[in-house]
């Protein structure tokens, strides 16, 4: 399978998966679907308020698994992980940024600005338009639109 069918496949997995993981009591955090060593491999990384246990992965992993056995979606064999996002969790969406405001995060943009594409620093604000840190005394605005990966440095907020 290709790149391209690849990334096409994300968003109708997410669109049918999201769902049923929401009424479970979770949010699906992020999402990846790629060709590994051993094969290709669905990656679920789910959390709740309070954080999620084994328990909570293996019920999302089995309800998962049936709702994609029936759906018949997946062009090649694969296989299906349901994991906690962690302590260095990926921050993806306006609620997951404005959660850690204050904390020291790593962002990475799709395009240079300001002649960088690497920013690490404390999350000073979240809006609609994008968000603002501090990198060593140095502000920068980042539009949302311009971001390819951003993540919490949770020891590293610990030590702030």
């Amino acid at each position: 399978m290709d790149d391209n069918r690849n990334q096409d496949l994300i968003p109708q997995l997410q669109s049918l998966i999201e769902p049923v993981i929401r009424a479970e009591g979770m949010e699906l955090v992020e999402m990846e679907y790629r060709r590994e060593a051993p094969g290709w491999v669905l990656r679920l990384y789910v959390d709740r308020e309070g954080g999620v246990t084994v328990d909570d992965c293996a019920r999302i992993s089995q309800v998962v698994g049936d709702l994609l056995d029936v759906a018949d979606l997946m062009p090649n064999p694969y296989h299906l992980e349901v994991s906690s996002p962690g302590l260095n969790r990926p921050l993806r969406k306006p609620d997951h940024f404005r959660e850690q405001i204050g904390r020291i995060v790593e962002v990475r943009t799709v395009s240079p600005l300001q002649k960088r594409r690497n920013f690490k620093g404390v999350l000073l604000d979240i809006k609609p338009e994008g968000v603002t840190m501090d990198c060593n005394g140095q502000t920068f605005e980042i539009p949302l639109a311009l971001i390819d990966r951003a993540r919490l440095c949770y020891f590293d907020s610990l030590e702030k």
